[in-house]
């Protein structure tokens, strides 16, 4: 458990991107030495392989975060390692819950993460996009967003990296009131296409939030990750050279990815280990 006295922390990482190669676990354990370094704390971070292993941490970790990961969070229903992954957030929640545990558990679910809990707590409608969303893309924050302690110190609208073909939309708000859950952000307005923005970050309920773009993304290492030749080939292939180009011009903008790297998580981890209020 967290001491403030020897300053350790003990954080879990469900790891949902079933093995295949990604920028996202590499981004989560730079911020965390970041933040662990900064602070004057010690960090141990225990990885979890939720989808290849059926792996969930136990209660005796502070801090949970969730990440992202490939392919469709609805074809996993009824799958075992969905199942115990859902298991698993029932079994925070009721530790939650528990007059008795005065230390609470605060989890954060990023992108794939995020769908899943919308899908577990029946919050709104998972479907697939009409086209992949995958760039640096403006979110807006909403007044539940404005006054949360995680999007502390961001413009309204602040720029975050977006990569997925799901979304979450049609948020149900009766459901969200009932659990103590509320939207704090939602994708970009386009005026001329009528469709529904979708959610983009969310409160659950007080001790667990999510994200459906990645907070986690560093300028640096995402660019070199884009300017990498197979990574820039794909990209130029998928969505075009103007998309490629673009992404590299707003990774390196330090009011836009930089920022937000260096906000969000960090601002969840203060909220969680030292009690900021929203």
């Amino acid at each position: 458990m967290f001491s403030k006295e020897k300053n350790l922390v003990r954080i879990a990482v469900l790891d949902l991107y079933e093995g295949q190669p990604n920028e996202g676990m590499r981004c989560i354990h730079e911020i965390l030495d970041q933040y662990a370094s900064e602070r004057g704390l010690t960090i141990g971070q225990d990885i979890f392989d939720v989808r290849l292993k059926n792996q969930v941490p136990g209660m005796d970790y502070d801090i949970y975060i969730s990440s992202g990961g490939p392919g469709s969070p609805l074809e996993s229903e009824g799958s075992a390692w969905e199942t115990t992954y859902f298991n698993w957030i029932t079994t925070v929640l009721d530790y939650n819950t528990q007059s008795a545990n005065k230390k609470k558990k605060h989890v954060l679910f990023i992108c794939h993460s995020f769908q899943l809990a919308c899908r577990y707590f029946e919050i709104g409608v998972v479907t697939k996009r009409k086209s992949t969303a995958f760039g640096v893309f403006p979110v807006h924050l909403l007044n539940e967003g404005k006054n949360a302690s995680m999007f502390e110190g961001l413009k309204d609208p602040f720029f975050a990296v977006d990569s997925r073909n799901f979304q979450v939309i049609e948020p149900d708000h009766d459901r969200l009131e009932s659990i103590g859950g509320s939207i704090l952000a939602i994708e970009k307005e386009r005026p001329h296409i009528p469709l529904e923005r979708a959610v983009m970050a969310l409160r659950f309920n007080e001790y667990m939030s999510g994200t459906q773009f990645h907070p986690e993304a560093d300028a640096t290492g995402m660019t070199t990750h884009l300017k990498n030749a197979d990574k820039k080939n794909m990209v130029i292939r998928d969505h075009g050279y103007e998309k490629w180009k673009s992404m590299i011009e707003q990774l390196n903008d330090p009011d836009k990815i930089r920022w937000t790297y260096s906000h969000v998580i960090p601002n969840f981890l203060n909220n969680a280990l030292f009690g900021a209020i929203d």
